[in-house]
């Protein structure tokens, strides 16, 4: 069997390598990825960068896809349901680290929320979370989440929060969920969070808007538009869900699935003693980084310690 994957997916060449021997395993830099490298390959695993269609699977041998991520609007799914190529994310794996990251971006700011309204649109693994994150701390929390028929509309969200923190995936519904519109409608000091999907938040719109804006996703990622970053509260580069937990999760949840797909013996990978800075302020200071030096995203992002 051959695995192409994405060399950036930690912990799971590794653990390929020792487990299970017999098997070819291509770790590539994501540029690298290509239709040519496929042809004979059986699986293929890949992170948010890599657009999986029909343009890098045509005429493969490609049986399993899996990306080592919570959303998956990089993977034409509609292409390989069709042609008899199976695929999975891992939805949950990284939701604490998420979480952890939606806490000390509105602790930066705030140091009392207990008078505070949050509002929550996208209530599944990572919206439910941060919904009971919030909770513990006090604050009054609304929930949003239509495709659920969980809680109130977003017009009572804009209208009453002083938080508003974004957990959907993206698609045609929620692309520039929000946008001008929505914006106006909220109070003038709104702390606004997107740690979803770039593109969930119409970044010109929060420019013009005034409203104060916390973003780890953007549209055109790494390509990041560099006054939005600059004028943000706190810019990161796409990585609220890097922990070792989250990242030791997708590792597992795509060797689970090779597993079974391919009758291969269990793996289980180890969890890393060391990880890189979660004290307080820790998001100050990769802001600090990033907003300075935007053009820097993927190399940045690429040498984020995870913590």
């Amino acid at each position: 069997m051959k695995i192409v994957c994405d060399r950036h997916i930690p912990y799971f060449v590794d653990a390929i390598r020792s487990g299970w021997p017999d098997v070819d395993i291509c770790p590539m830099e994501t540029d690298e990825i290509a239709i040519s490298v496929l042809t004979d390959a059986d699986v293929l695993v890949v992170r948010t960068r890599t657009h999986v269609d029909a343009a890098l699977l045509e005429g493969t041998s490609i049986r399993l896809v899996c990306t080592a991520t919570i959303g998956y609007d990089h993977i034409d799914a509609d292409y390989c349901e069709t042609h008899g190529v199976r695929w999975m994310s891992c939805p949950g794996c990284n939701a604490q680290a998420v979480c952890d990251y939606i806490e000390e971006a509105i602790s930066s700011q705030m140091s009392d929320v207990s008078r505070q309204t949050i509002g929550v649109v996208g209530v599944g693994h990572i919206g439910s979370l941060v919904a009971k994150m919030a909770e513990r701390k006090g604050m009054n929390v609304l929930l949003n989440d239509p495709p659920r028929g969980i809680g109130v509309t977003l017009e009572e969200i804009a209208r009453r929060c002083d938080i508003i923190t974004f957990h959907t995936p993206l698609n045609q519904s929620t692309y520039h969920l929000c946008g001008a519109d929505f914006l106006s409608k909220t109070k003038v000091n709104a702390l606004i969070i997107n740690a979803a999907r770039g593109g969930v938040a119409d970044e010109t719109a929060l420019l013009e808007s005034g409203r104060p804006y916390i973003l780890d996703t953007w549209e055109n990622e790494p390509h990041i538009n560099t006054v939005v970053a600059k004028k943000a509260r706190l810019a990161s580069m796409h990585i609220a869900g890097y922990s070792v937990e989250g990242k030791v999760n997708a590792s597992q949840m795509c060797l689970d699935a090779i597993a079974e797909q391919f009758g291969m013996p269990k793996l289980k990978i180890a969890v890393p003693a060391t990880r890189g800075d979660s004290q307080p302020g820790w998001l100050k200071c990769v802001s600090e980084v990033l907003q300075a030096h935007p053009d820097q995203f993927e190399q940045l992002r690429k040498a984020y310690v995870l913590r």
